[in-house]
C-alpha cells in the first residue's frame, strides 16, 4: 500500500505511536492520532511531530463517523487487538498494522528477528554486538526500546537490522519476513491478554510464518513448544540445546559450547570465559551464535564478541556488594519462568524480592525452584498474597510482606548475612507500582546505593 496522501489512523500516543506518526509524515501520509486517555500531554510530542499540516488528533473519545475516511490503522503494541475501538475498526474493514509491519514495508537490508518468553533482550543485544564486528551499518530495535519506525528509512541494502519482538508486536504482522528468526523459548505469559496458551504459542510461531526454505529459524531443542514448531515451519531449522548433544546445531557439552554440522564439531568457547551467568544465558549465547553463523560472521569475531558481552541492564545485573552482601537487579524477570532462571543462577543463599502486577501467572514452579537457593522471600505489590499462599502450600514460610520496593530493600539488607545475595526478580510485571520494569530496576539500584 502506497501511503502518500492516505489517511492513516495511529491508535496510541505513546513512544511507538509517535514514532509511527513521524514515519508516516515522512511518507507524506495524513496522520490522525488517537489515544483513549483524555489527559495526554501533547507538549511531549509537539517537537517530534509536525502538527501544522496533514495532522489531526483526538483524545478520550473518537468521532466514529470519521472512520469512513480512514485508509489504514497503525495500532500500538500496548493495545489489545480485541479492544472495543479496534473491533469497530475491523467492522469497517480497515486494514490494521502494527509499528513492525509499517517499518518493515519501508526498510531495506537483512533482518534478524528474535522472540521468546524470556531472553529476548539479552539475545538481541548480543546479536547486535556480534553483527557490529563485521557489518558497517547495524540497527538494534523493537521491544528492546528503540522503535523500528525510527530507523526504517535509514536502512540500506547493506544494513542489518536486529529486532526484538514481543507477542504484542507479533499480533499485527502480515507480510513481515525476516531473513533469520529465533524463538528462544515459550512458557506461560501474558495470558490475561492472549487468553489461552495456544494463542500465545501461535503468536510466537508467527515470527516465521512468512519465511521459506531460503530463510532460517533458530529454535530451542529442549523447549517442547519450539521443538514442535520446528516440525511445522517451511523454513530451514537450526536447534540449540543445553541438555542434548545435537548432530547439527549448537549444544552444551559440560562447560563447552559446541557447534556441530555434518559430523564436524567445533568448540565455540568455554562458558567460564563468558561474563553472563546461568544456563539460560548459555542458551542465549548459542542462539546468537547460530544466527551469526548463518549471517557469515567469521568464528574468531563471534568468539571475541561473546567473551566481551556483559549482562544487559535489569537482567541479573550486578549492582554492588555492601557489608559482604551482593545485590542483583533482575527487574526484567517479569514472569515466573524468567525469575526461575535468575534464582537458578545464584550460587549463594538468596533473599528474593518478588511480586507486582498480576498477569494471571501461576507461581508454583517458581516456588519449587527455591529449594536450596532462597532463604527469605520478600513480597510486594498486587500479587503478594497470591504468591504467599502458593509458597505456604509448599511449606515455604519464611516470608516478609512489605508495602513498596524501598521497604523491600531495607528489609532484605536487614535479613541478609555476609555471603548472602539479595536478588530483585519479581516474577511479575511492574505496572501499578512503576511505569515499567526499567523504572523498577533503576529505583532498586538507587535504594541499594542508599544503603552505603
Amino acid at each position: 500500500m502506497k501511503l502518500k496522501d492516505k489517511k492513516v489512523l495511529v491508535f496510541g500516543a505513546g513512544k511507538s505511536g509517535i514514532s509511527a506518526a513521524r514515519l508516516l509524515q515522512k511518507l507524506e501520509a495524513y496522520v490522525v492520532l488517537y489515544d483513549g486517555k483524555k489527559d495526554v500531554d501533547t507538549g511531549t510530542f509537539k517537537d517530534k511531530i509536525d502538527t501544522s499540516k496533514n495532522w489531526e488528533a483526538y483524545f478520550g473519545e473518537f468521532p466514529m463517523d470519521k472512520l469512513d475516511q480512514i485508509d489504514l490503522m497503525i495500532i500500538s503494541p500496548g493495545i489489545a487487538i480485541d479492544h472495543p475501538f479496534v473491533e469497530a475498526v475491523k467492522e469497517k474493514a480497515i486494514p490494521i498494522w502494527g509499528e513492525i509491519e509499517l517499518a518493515y514495508r519501508h526498510s531495506k537490508g537483512k533482518i534478524i528477528a528474535v522472540t521468546g518468553t524470556n531472553g529476548k533482550t539479552t539475545t538481541t543485544s548480543l546479536i547486535g554486538e556480534i553483527m557490529n564486528t563485521y557489518f558497517k551499518q547495524v540497527f538494534v530495535v523493537g521491544n528492546i526500546g528503540n522503535p523500528y519506525t525510527d530507523i526504517a528509512l535509514d536502512t540500506t541494502e547493506d544494513s542489518v537490522t536486529i529486532i526484538e519482538l514481543s507477542s504484542f508486536q507479533l499480533e499485527t504482522i502480515h507480510e513481515f519476513c525476516p531473513d533469520v528468526s529465533a524463538i528462544l523459548n515459550i512458557t506461560p505469559d501474558h495470558l490475561n491478554r492472549h487468553h489461552t496458551m495456544e494463542n500465545y504459542i501461535n503468536l510466537k510461531k508467527s515470527i516465521a510464518k512468512n519465511q521459506s526454505i531460503k530463510n532460517l529459524c533458530v529454535l530451542n531443542y529442549e523447549d517442547v513448544h519450539t521443538r514442535k514448531i520446528g516440525n511445522e515451519l517451511d523454513t530451514r531449522i537450526v536447534y540449540f540445546s543445553s541438555e542434548t548433544k545435537l548432530d547439527n546445531g549448537l549444544y552444551l557439552d559440560g562447560d563447552d559450547i559446541i557447534y556441530s554440522k555434518e559430523e564436524i564439531k567445533e568448540k565455540i568457547c568455554n562458558v567460564n570465559e563468558l561474563q553472563i551467568l546461568g544456563k539460560h544465558s548459555y542458551e542465549n549465547v548459542m542462539a546468537a551464535v547460530a544466527v551469526a553463523i548463518e549471517m557469515g560472521i567469521p568464528m574468531d569475531l563471534i568468539y571475541q564478541a561473546i567473551r566481551s558481552f556483559k549482562a544487559v541492564e535489569h537482567r541479573i545485573e550486578y549492582v554492588d556488594t555492601i557489608n559482604g552482601v551482593s545485590y542483583y537487579n533482575d527487574s526484567k524477570g517479569t514472569n515466573p519462568d524468567a525469575s526461575i532462571k535468575a534464582v537458578m543462577a545464584m550460587k549463594k543463599p538468596t533473599i528474593l524480592i518478588g511480586g507486582g502486577y498480576d498477569k494471571g501467572s501461576s507461581f508454583d514452579e517458581w516456588i519449587l525452584s527455591f529449594k536450596g537457593k532462597v532463604k527469605t522471600l520478600v513480597l510486594m505489590g498486587e500479587t503478594k498474597e497470591k504468591i504467599a499462599a502458593t509458597a505456604k502450600k509448599y511449606n515455604f514460610n519464611n516470608i516478609i510482606m512489605v508495602e513498596d520496593l524501598k521497604e523491600a530493600v531495607l528489609v532484605s539488607a536487614r535479613e541478609a548475612k555476609e555471603g548472602d545475595v539479595v536478588l530483585l526478580s519479581p516474577a511479575c510485571a511492574s505496572w501499578g507500582m512503576f511505569d515499567n520494569y526499567e523504572q523498577r530496576g533503576r529505583m532498586f539500584k538507587k535504594y541499594v546505593k542508599e544503603l552505603l
